[in-house]
């Protein structure tokens, strides 16, 4: 599979819609709009890819699914009055865009040096990111969508698998939600979490379906770590950092890990 193949298959499962296919060969990615509304969303290929390599169709049939969800709610007017209990925080990198394709401006917050906080309203099958207009038209106050949002995650489930490798305690947490990376906004499970630590504990997001936590003991901890973020940053539909994060004092810290060394702070 090669990135010219995989967009002749994704525009043959998503024709019999008004939507134009563009592809930014800078970035290997291929940008769906609908020619009405000019509203669409850009998915990365080489990702897709990768996940294809692992899973085959079961990786198209969910791009699919996920771009024909994600137009049909991107054109219809949205209201937040009513869906509070619908409204959730999401983890991005930095680099993700603070505007939508169409210049509206979304609303986040600082995290990390590497993530930023958004907002999104759940839609069930999709959510869709809180913007300024949203907030605007209903004269909403932002402190009271973060509260509410820091309110609701903590509502999520939280159950983790524990495995232990060379020594190293590694649990993740993925119940496959489209949360799963924003639970690291939970002060009071991180806390948990961080009880039951031996060692050094970090923490890794790499792509929105997963929130890594390690209790690292040795320097090999470090180096699997390292390799575990990766592999999941580049195999992710939505991937977030490739960095891991030391918690101590209620504070995340991004840090390096080289081969065989242990982590370098990210000043």
């Amino acid at each position: 599979m090669d990135s010219k193949k995989l967009r002749a298959i994704l525009q043959e499962r998503l024709e019999g819609h008004q939507w134009r296919f563009t592809y930014n060969r800078d970035d290997d990615s291929l940008r769906i709009e609908d020619d009405t509304s000019k509203k669409g969303i850009t998915i990365s290929l080489p990702g897709i890819i990768a996940k294809w390599n692992q899973e085959k169709d079961s990786a198209i049939d969910e791009v699919v699914y996920y771009v024909e969800e994600s137009l049909k709610v991107m054109n219809r007017t949205l209201e937040l009055t009513g869906k509070e209990k619908q409204i959730f925080p999401v983890i991005r990198s930095t680099s993700f865009p603070t505007e939508s394709n169409e210049g509206t401006k979304l609303i986040y917050s600082d995290h990390t040096a590497e993530t930023r906080i958004y907002y999104a309203v759940d839609l069930g099958t999709t959510y869709r990111l809180i913007d300024k207009n949203m907030v605007e038209r209903e004269q909403w106050d932002f402190e009271r969508i973060k509260e509410i949002a820091k309110f609701n995650i903590r509502s999520l489930s939280h159950a983790v698998k524990e495995d232990h490798v060379a020594g190293n305690t590694f649990y993740f947490l993925n119940s496959n939600d489209g949360y799963d990376a924003s639970k690291i906004l939970n002060e009071a499970f991180l806390q948990k979490m961080s009880s039951k630590i031996e060692g050094t504990m970090a923490v890794a997001v790499p792509h929105q379906d997963v929130l890594i936590i390690v209790d690292i003991k040795n320097d090999t901890g470090y180096d699997i770590l390292a390799q575990m973020t990766m592999a999941f940053f580049a195999n992710g539909r939505v991937p977030i950092t490739a960095l891991s994060f030391l918690y101590e004092n209620h504070d995340l810290e991004p840090i390096f890990i080289l081969g065989k060394n242990k982590p370098i702070n990210k000043k």
